[in-house]
């Protein structure tokens, strides 16, 4: 899941301020361009989906995994839809671990937004942050571009900050005054497609959803004036669809690396309300093999709360997962506990602030111990 699904009500949100490199500054007349046009749900154009691949719209309703689909099984085709499509929204969504040889460990997220309303330029999002862990420090920043069209291939270039790849081979770079990251990712593991690759957001529309769930990552790191080789693990999200949810009330969205080679996604859903109305996720064995998850074989409970003294959100921090046992789909019993890495990992932006932070797993599989990490994203507390 991506923190902003409404990239148009993102992008007005910024077109005031934003926390940009550690200082505020005026972006009006950007985004301003990139947003002329842009309307509220109602009167967002109505663009197919232009890509032959991809299967009908999932059922209406409250956001959900899709229980039904039309045409091939699977509604996503790689490599060839790792690239931009001609829909209202989409991103490309990066986290990850990363160690410099003399072990110091940073966690990182890089994410790239793109959205399309009717004949305007094609508007760009991308939001950058580093989780210094040995400093206990968290730094943030966001910019923002337009194109004339959407481009062939995944090769996209947002402020200077850029992201290339194909076939799950990417490289992305990204800089501000004290970080700095230029990151090659390998696959470690097929793709993983979600609830076979379409889930519903009801009347705002329908998304297609699948992760890379194991990145193998090799690069170097800026940490002020001295440059590390850094190496480490990954996760990528990738979703697109002619959706637009700006009424969804946030999600609590987990993504857990084990050390026996498992990955696991988990989402909690929340109408305007604050109520759960979805829960559920995703199991990969250490080979790739996918189980899909109901919440049914789901409970999620947090463990304690934080609150910025920046932005006044309160959170959750630090949770209990616990997943299965479904003895006839090959998933083992899980009990994970996740802890923040640090208590801020807020992305302090202006009227759109959210959580995503690096998180220590340890539990139990069955009856084996259990260790790994993760990154948790958390939207929709903002008390503006």
């Amino acid at each position: 899941m991506g923190a902003h699904t409404d990239i148009a009500l993102a992008l007005a949100r910024m077109a005031t301020t934003v926390r940009v490199e550690g200082r505020r500054e005026a972006i009006a007349v950007l985004a301003a361009a990139i947003l002329i046009g842009c309307q509220a749900q109602a009167d967002a154009p109505s663009r197919s989906l232009n890509v032959a691949n991809v299967a009908s719209a999932a059922p209406s309703g409250a956001p959900h995994p899709s229980s039904e689909s039309s045409g091939p099984s699977a509604p996503v085709r790689l490599p060839e839809d790792e690239a931009p499509h001609d829909v209202l929204t989409e991103w490309w969504y990066y986290t990850g671990h990363l160690w410099t040889d003399a072990g110091s460990r940073y966690g990182f997220q890089f994410v790239v937004f793109q959205s399309i309303r009717g004949t305007n330029p094609v508007g760009y999002l991308a939001h950058f942050a580093i989780t210094d862990v040995a400093r206990e420090r968290y730094s943030f920043a966001a910019r923002v571009a337009q194109r004339r069209a959407v481009p062939p291939s995944l090769s996209l270039e947002v402020g200077g900050w850029t992201l290339q790849g194909g076939a799950g081979r990417d490289i992305l770079a990204a800089a501000t005054e004290d970080y700095g990251l230029e990151l090659a990712l390998r696959p470690q593991k097929p793709a993983a497609l979600h609830a076979g690759g379409s889930i519903s957001f009801g009347t705002a529309g329908n998304s297609y959803y699948y992760s890379r769930t194991r990145l193998a990552v090799a690069g170097t790191m800026r940490d002020g004036d001295s440059v590390s080789q850094v190496a480490g693990l990954a996760w990528h999200d990738h979703q697109w669809g002619n959706f637009i949810v700006s009424a969804v009330g946030g999600w609590d969205w987990f993504s857990i690396q084990l050390d026996d080679g498992a990955d696991l996604m988990l989402t909690v859903l929340r109408g305007a309300d604050g109520g759960r109305t979805a829960l559920f996720g995703t199991y990969v064995d250490a080979d790739g093999g996918l189980v899909d998850l109901t919440a049914e074989g789901i409970e999620v409970r947090a463990l304690g709360a934080w609150t910025s003294a920046r932005t006044g959100a309160t959170y959750p921090s630090g949770w209990e997962l616990a997943v299965g046992p479904i003895a006839e789909r090959a998933v083992p019993r899980l009990n994970l506990r996740l802890v923040p890495v640090i208590a801020d990992q807020e992305l302090a932006f202006d009227r759109m602030p959210y959580w995503e932070g690096a998180v220590d797993v340890s539990g139990v599989i069955d009856d084996r111990p259990a260790a790994g990490h993760g990154y948790v994203e958390l939207t929709g507390y903002s008390p503006g």
